[in-house]
């Protein structure tokens, strides 16, 4: 398989190694520096662009993918306001996949996430935050992450209507923490406290390389794939 990688930073040098050496090769690299290399004559023979940039560029970038039919694998975040319009998209017949996280462990600790807060829904008496720590360079915040698992957690808890980034009193408002510091790849934790106790769980990265390893099993999934995907297809959850 024919990869693009649109990206070159740290996630898109490990995405690289890992693709190598699963038998893939890698068909065009795009970085900050040519930028306007990404049109529909480099991507004509790209199997699938896998997509790790910043929220400012990332819609445009999906654009020429889709206008060369090339399929696109994601793990930008920030952008999600623009979602509708890459839905749009998929319905008239590109190929999309995205996660604010690729790592395995992250995918089942969304599903546990959910679990445990439909589990809290009947104890009023237990209240919920999260905090979140990531590396000083990381754009977005509160993660992508950690947005995911507040949406989770606001699907399964009636009494959760909303996340705010921000100390939080209301019964209605999930307080988000987020953190940056030194190069920690990801850090996510949800507590349930009340008067008495606590319960929490958490997620903890050691390196890259599950997040990288979740893009290219993700490229593997798409070719010849038309509609809009996410971990749940991949892991059949």
């Amino acid at each position: 398989m024919r990869i693009a990688l649109i990206g070159y930073g740290k996630m898109g040098k490990e995405i690289e190694q890992i693709a190598l050496s699963r038998g893939h090769q890698i068909g065009l690299i795009i970085d900050q520096e040519n930028q306007a290399d990404l049109h529909a004559e480099n991507l004509k023979n790209i199997d699938v662009a896998i997509e790790f940039t910043n929220p400012d560029s990332a819609l445009g970038n999906y654009q020429i993918c889709f206008e060369a039919n090339v399929p696109v694998v994601s793990g930008t975040t920030g952008w999600l306001d623009k979602i509708d319009l890459v839905k749009e998209k998929c319905q008239l017949g590109s190929g999309f996949f995205y996660a604010s996280n690729f790592s395995l462990g992250v995918n089942l600790f969304f599903e546990l996430n959910k679990k445990l807060a439909a589990l809290m829904a009947p104890f009023s008496e237990y209240n919920a935050d999260m905090e979140e720590i990531h590396h000083i360079h990381k754009l977005d915040s509160p993660s992508g992450t950690a947005i995911t698992l507040a949406e989770g957690i606001i699907e399964n808890h009636p009494k959760k209507t909303k996340w705010i980034e921000a100390a939080s009193m209301k019964e209605d408002e999930l307080s988000i923490f987020a953190k940056r510091h030194g190069s920690v790849p990801g850090t996510h934790s949800i507590t349930w406290h009340s008067d008495v106790d606590e319960i929490s769980i958490q997620h903890l990265a050691y390196s890259r390389k599950g997040f990288a390893l979740g893009a290219v099993l993700a490229a593997e999934f798409m070719p010849e794939k038309k509609g809009f995907f996410g971990m749940k297809d991949l892991l059949k959850l």
